[in-house]
Order: C-alpha cells, then structure tokens, then sequence
C-alpha cells in the first residue's frame, strides 16, 4: 500500500508540474504578443525615462506607434488577408470521405449550475460545418481537448452542440489535443484506423495555413473549407482608427504567422 500511495503521489507531482510549465510557457508567449509586449515597452521606457531621457522616449514612440497600428483595421485586416491568401477559397470536394471541425476556445463555467459553453469563434465553425454536413453527408469529426480551468473539452461540446441542436450526428470526437497540431495528430490517428486519407477541414481563413501545414504533415490529404474571410484591406480613414476588435484579430494573426513559423522550425 505504501509503494502505490508513494507512486500515486509521484504521478500526481509530475501532473502539477507538466502543468505548471504549460502555464509558464503560456504565459511567456503571451507577452511577446500584442498588446502586452508594446504595453511592456511603453512601461520600460517610462521607466527608462528616469536615467536616459533619449532612449526611453525612442522606446516610447516605437511602442505606442505599434500599439497603435495594431489596434487599426488597416494594419489588421492586412495580417490576416496576408494569411488568406495563402490558401484557395472553397475548393472542389471531390474525394472528400469525412468533415473535420477544429476547435477554437471555450467560456470557463463553474463546472456546477454555470456549465462551459463554446466561445463564437467554434460557434461559426460549427454553423459552417452544420451547412457543409446537410449539402454532402460526410461523417463528421470534431477535435479540441481541455483548456486550462475548464471542466469539459472542447471535443465534448462541439459534439454535444452538433448532436442536440443542429441534429448532426458526430461519428468522431477527439478530446485529447492542446494546439492545432495535436488537432491533426490525434484526428489523423482515428481517420487512418478507418482508412480516411482525404478529408474537409472547417476552420477560419486566417487559421487554414497552419491548419492544413499540419494535416499535410500527418499523411492527410485536407480539403479546407473557410468560415469567412476577411476584405481586401481598404485605406479609409476609418481603418486607421483603432479598435478592440482590430487589436484581437491583428491578435489572431500574429499568433497564426508565429505559430506556422515555429511549426515549420519544430516538426
């Protein structure tokens, strides 16, 4: 009994600090991300201002001027317009032998009388993959694993929400993976043992690159399917004038360009 209290324990000290290091490396990414790194070095220069006038009012320029063109929808319909066109538009689906949702994010409940629900980013996803289901029939997957403070997956939900109130059955519900390359790693693994090489993926535009990088990488063939895509950027003045919602998808797409990057580097 003493052996397998000390064991369980072990395991238990290993689980804490897998998840105190995803929690380190989660946060130090999201530092060099906006608009944390340019709020960062507004704060540094403030600071710096106290000894070396020059510099800390270049680092003041440098960061609130990107803080600025980040937060415009100029600058952030560009980003993720640069990552569109990466891939085609809605492609022939000859072939295609099943439909692959990925997941996106989730609002935390309290695990009792406020369950979690899916965040609108899954939402429209599901909308598109609802639509794409009732034209073509195609088995359905849907893929999302368990994000930090949440009580259920977002493999489970997406499949409880296509089941209960679109009607759509979900043959496959992968529960298991933390980023998009864990989505085609684990989704890839049950497509083969049934023999599915050439599959519809539904996602947004700007998230197909690294989407389809990563099913490509796993030996599926991926046909992408977009939710939406964003405009060609404009230049009226409008788009100059920042926004939250221009700084959470300048956001988006720089997470895609560095997460595509550091795929490329790593797998």
């Amino acid at each position: 009994m003493a052996d397998i209290a000390a064991y369980t324990n072990s395991a238990t000290n290993i689980t804490d600090h897998a998840v105190a290091l995803r929690d380190m490396l989660n946060l130090s990414y999201s530092f060099v991300m906006p608009p944390t790194i340019f709020i960062a070095v507004c704060l540094l220069a403030a600071i710096m201002g106290l000894r070396w006038r020059r510099t800390s009012l270049a680092l003041m320029l440098v960061g609130s001027s990107c803080l600025y063109l980040s937060a415009t929808p100029f600058v952030a319909d560009y980003l993720l317009y640069a990552l569109e066109i990466q891939v085609p538009g809605h492609s022939d689906l000859t072939g295609a032998e099943a439909i692959v949702v990925l997941s996106a994010g989730l609002h935390v409940g309290n695990g009792q009388g406020e369950p979690d629900t899916l965040d609108g980013l899954s939402l429209e996803r599901l909308d598109a993959a609802v639509r794409l289901y009732h034209d073509l029939k195609l088995p359905v997957a849907v893929t999302g694993g368990l994000m930090a403070g949440a009580h259920a997956s977002l493999g489970g939900l997406m499949k409880k929400e296509l089941e209960q109130n679109f009607g759509v059955p979900v043959r496959w519900s992968e529960e298991e993976s933390e980023t998009t390359f864990e989505n085609a790693v684990f989704t890839a693994k049950m497509l083969r043992s049934e023999n599915i090489s050439t599959v519809i993926v539904v996602t947004h535009g700007w998230h197909l690159p690294r989407t389809l990088w990563s099913f490509k990488h796993e030996g599926i063939r991926a046909l992408p399917w977009s939710v939406e895509r964003t405009t060609t950027p404009s230049m009226f003045i409008g788009d100059f004038l920042p926004s939250v919602a221009s700084l959470q998808n300048t956001f988006y797409a720089l997470h895609e360009i560095i997460g595509l990057a550091y795929y490329r580097l790593r797998f």
